[in-house]
């Protein structure tokens, strides 16, 4: 058995001794690419016979970390404690990027804590920790909508060293998943009924595994005849004119693209250590809306960054507008020891920042009417991928709209032709239209 945590040797409970009777919750804090890693594992834990359950009905509880900021840091150990007061007293495991940098500050909330730092050992150890036998290999049932939409992670890792940024010392240099291993994962995939592929990572713009750039990864997920691809988020500064052309060549590709712009100020782009201006990302986001007809574009943006001038935060305001992205995700900055950003000068009142966030949520709010408006009464294709309680189906565009289509429960996994229109409670409600998408 592998080296455990003070104590966690004789923690294995009594009811966790037979095949199948293992129950396993997960806690994912964080980025879409520990969605995925999370998944990776679950898989191998079904394999290996155990459930997957509510954190009340856990044996084992594994929670995937994030420690991209303080607040981050904050969720996590509040997460450990939670877990650990679940009513079957269960294991806990912990892994992932807040682990790799801090393990003690983890070991120490309990003797039921398991650090482990490798999140590929994780299935294994559990199987150790609680006694059932060697997993035998991924399956493809990875839970509730996998059916219509799976992540597909191609790239770990990150070198852009952006001044407020934890990830590269915990997640390291750019790695690269090579390029046949993906279009078989792909294939896969689509062989397990998904309709639509994300391709995710740390920032999949570094993609390259020996001649192959991003721009091949699409090509051969492209290749595996899923009906959409997707990419999670992606650099301005990597939507080179050549990558655009493969996107527009590529009928499968989806006409939305999440590209992290953080400020519109270029001071403050200088000081985060983002190596673009202002003027450039607006020059990018212009020729992928040249290159891809109908693009819509969503964007992160960071409010409070040291030294950040009201005339800064109202360049981004500015910035945004002049964009017009179709929704905006706001983030207050929130100071990461370790980082180069935590010790700079001009440090924000924290009632400063809130109200900067919430001027930039409420101008992102109306950003996002607006683009909503501009889609109703056009057609759209929906991949259905929920069923609810009132028979109606809810799915996703390919512009990235979340829609209603009732009557359209039993039609998990399809995509349907509708016209877009507004119900009265202001949600998108799909009408099915004749014709095949």
């Amino acid at each position: 058995m592998s080296e455990l945590a003070p104590g966690c040797a004789d923690q294995t409970p009594a009811h966790a001794d037979t095949r199948g009777s293992l129950g396993v919750a997960f806690r994912t804090l964080g980025c879409k690419v520990n969605r995925v890693e999370s998944e990776s594992i679950a898989a191998e834990l079904l394999a290996a016979g155990a459930r997957m359950v509510d954190d009340d009905e856990a044996d084992v509880v594994i929670i995937n970390t994030c420690t991209v900021t303080g607040e981050a840091d904050s969720k996590v150990r509040k997460a450990v404690r939670h877990a650990l007061a679940a009513p079957h007293a269960p294991i806990v495991v912990v892994t992932g990027c807040g682990v790799a940098l801090n393990p003690t500050s983890f070991s120490a909330l309990g003797t039921r804590v398991v650090i482990e730092p490798d999140k590929d050992r994780v299935a294994g150890r559990v199987t150790e920790l609680l006694a059932l036998h060697e997993t035998t290999g991924l399956i493809t049932a990875r839970g509730p909508g996998f059916r219509t939409r799976a992540l597909l992670k191609v790239q770990d890792g990150c070198d852009a060293f952006c001044a407020y940024c934890i990830v590269p010392y915990a997640r390291g240099v750019p790695r690269a998943v090579p390029l046949d291993q993906i279009a078989s994962q792909a294939r896969a995939l689509v062989d397990a009924g998904a309709r639509e592929i994300v391709l995710t990572g740390i920032n999949i713009g570094r993609y390259v595994h020996g001649d192959a750039t991003l721009a091949d990864v699409v090509e051969a997920v492209a290749a595996s005849g899923v009906e959409r691809l997707r990419l999670s988020s992606i650099e301005p500064l990597h939507l080179t004119s050549e990558f655009l052309r493969v996107l527009s060549q590529t009928p499968s590709c989806c006409p939305h693209l999440h590209v992290p712009l953080q400020s519109g100020s270029d001071a403050v782009l200088s000081a985060m250590g983002r190596r673009y201006t202002a003027a450039q990302f607006a020059e990018r986001i212009a020729a992928a809306r040249a290159a891809l007809p109908g693009l819509a574009v969503t964007t992160d943006v960071m409010c409070g960054f040291p030294g950040e001038t009201d005339e800064d935060a109202l360049a981004t305001l500015q910035l945004c507008e002049s964009v017009g992205f179709s929704a905006l995700h706001v983030f207050r900055y929130s100071a990461r020891p370790g980082t180069p950003a935590a010790t700079m000068p001009g440090r924000i009142a924290p009632r400063v920042i809130a109200a900067r966030a919430a001027r930039l949520r409420a101008y992102g709010e109306r950003l996002q009417a607006d683009h909503v408006a501009s889609r109703i009464g056009s057609s759209a294709c929906v991949l259905v991928e929920t069923a609810k309680a009132d028979e109606s189906g809810r799915g996703t565009t390919e512009d990235h709209l979340r829609v209603t289509v009732p009557g359209a429960a039993s039609q998990v996994g399809q995509s349907l032709r509708v016209c877009l229109r507004l119900g009265s409670d202001g949600a998108l409600l799909g009408e099915p239209e004749p014709g095949a998408c």
